[in-house]
């Protein structure tokens, strides 16, 4: 192959991210988000050192909506660069699960705002500070009319599914409660405030509209305890519409099977199930992959005599109405019948009456026994409670082969044995015959024959 004496080196983080921006800058759909998010740093620089001259926390916790609109902006960046984005070999099913966790961190990240005002505030009613309210009321505005304008203005995909697939909040439920009963008054607002506000735009009406309490309230009475109250309740309505979003985005990226569709799984399943040459599905698994795409693998079981391709694709045409991405693995029945044996075994090793069967000790070492019970000793048991001299109880049997030739079936060995083997063997008794040897297993027994049980001799 060519050699490169000049090798380029592998780019960095930063360079790899400046350019995936590039790719998305260079998308005109992208300009728009663009020019927003530099309007939106703007906005924010002025209502930080607003709220630092006006000393108020409510108008802190409003100013945490437009830096979350920021973040808004960024994901739809995402968003444009994830549909830019074809799988990789290292990102099989894409890049979708990126807009996911873009939406993740930024609910998150808004709670954990909320959490801040919420302690900020708790240090404010021991001793509440003075609030200015020259520029209260005109950053209110400001954020309220920038909040709107960006929601209403760009369609940011990501957070218009979540908005709807996440269950409603308490601030949704409440806002309902109250729209029905105006919609029965004028049913022309239905359209509007019906079936459910947008949550963004809710929430933003609604801390505009706590800030405009705050600033009457202040400059009426001069009751400055408003304000830690007004943001008590915004960082309460942020925590409240951030978070069903947050576990709603939480449980794509645990890869669940949302629950909405698990009936309609079940249902398919079913029909697979009773497909010709189907028998049995298993390990079925099915997941969000991105907003508003299911994924899932499955195993198929089918008869040995079934055809693979039009099993295939039969189930692939019933769970593709619902699974956009799914991964089917076929396999075909196969019984395997048990063997007795995997070693040939001889003729001749069957006929017992060709062999012996004697007791052998078994082949562990002798350190492991109990030289009383014949048992293998355990040190960390105690010994038996009773022991019984048993030699033979724990070993294996082992078949030898006899090759001499035993007439009549007996078990007797004949031929020639020397005179000293015989008296050995204590059958040297007139009677008996000293061509025969038999020799008996039993140890206990008397040494010499031809004696009654008292131990006298016969007649």
């Amino acid at each position: 192959g060519t050699i490169h004496l000049f090798r380029k080196s592998q780019r960095s983080l930063v360079g790899k991210l400046t350019h995936e921006f590039r790719l998305v800058a260079a998308d005109r759909r992208s300009w728009k988000i663009l020019l927003f998010g530099a309007i939106n740093l703007i906005c924010i620089g002025f209502l930080l050192m607003w709220c630092s001259s006006t000393n108020s926390i409510a108008l802190t916790a409003y100013t945490y909506l437009t830096i979350f609109d920021l973040f808004s902006l960024v994901t739809c960046l995402i968003s444009y660069w994830v549909m830019m984005k074809k799988p990789s070999p290292i990102y099989s099913f894409g890049f979708e699960r990126f807009e996911v966790l873009a939406v993740f961190a930024s609910t998150v990240l808004a709670q954990l705002g909320a959490l801040f005002i919420l302690k900020e505030s708790a240090e404010r009613f021991l001793e509440q500070p003075e609030i200015h309210t020259g520029r209260l009321l005109v950053g209110t505005f400001v954020a309220l009319f920038f909040n709107l304008f960006t929601m209403l203005s760009i369609k940011n995909k990501p957070f218009a599914y979540v908005s709807e697939a996440a269950s409603t909040s308490w601030l949704q439920e409440h806002v309902a409660d109250l729209s029905r009963s105006i919609c029965g008054i004028i049913p022309g607002l239905s359209s509007i405030f019906l079936p459910r506000m947008n949550p963004f735009v809710l929430i933003d009406i609604a801390g505009a509209l706590a800030l405009c309490i705050t600033y009457m309230l202040i400059e009426i009475n001069n009751y400055f305890a408003v304000d830690t109250a007004s943001a008590i309740a915004i960082a309460l309505m942020t925590f409240g519409t951030m978070y069903p979003m947050s576990v709603y985005s939480g449980k794509v990226l645990l890869q669940t099977t949302p629950p909405h569709v698990i009936g309609q799984l079940d249902k398919l399943l079913r029909e697979v199930s009773t497909l010709d040459g189907v028998l049995e599905v298993r390990n079925e698994h099915f997941w969000t992959l991105g907003f508003g795409t299911l994924a899932g693998s499955v195993h198929v079981r089918i008869r040995r005599d079934a055809n693979e391709q039009m099993v295939l694709a039969h189930v692939t045409n019933r769970l593709y109405t619902l699974v956009s991405t799914l991964t089917v693995q076929i396999f075909k029945d196969d019984w395997i019948r048990p063997t007795l044996s995997s070693v040939p075994i001889a003729n001749n090793i069957l006929n017992l009456s060709d062999h012996h069967i004697i007791p052998m000790p078994s082949l562990k070492a002798a350190d492991s026994l109990n030289p009383v019970t014949s048992t293998p000793a355990k040190p960390s048991s105690p010994p038996p409670e009773f022991s019984f001299n048993t030699p033979g109880k724990n070993v294996s049997p082992v078949i030898l082969l006899n090759t001499q030739t035993k007439p009549y079936g007996l078990g007797f060995n004949h031929g020639s044995a020397p005179y000293s083997s015989v008296l050995s063997q204590g059958l040297g008794i007139p009677g008996i015959g000293a061509a025969q040897g038999f020799r008996t297993g039993f140890a206990n027994v008397p040494g010499r024959y031809g004696t009654n049980a008292r131990g006298q001799p016969r007649p």
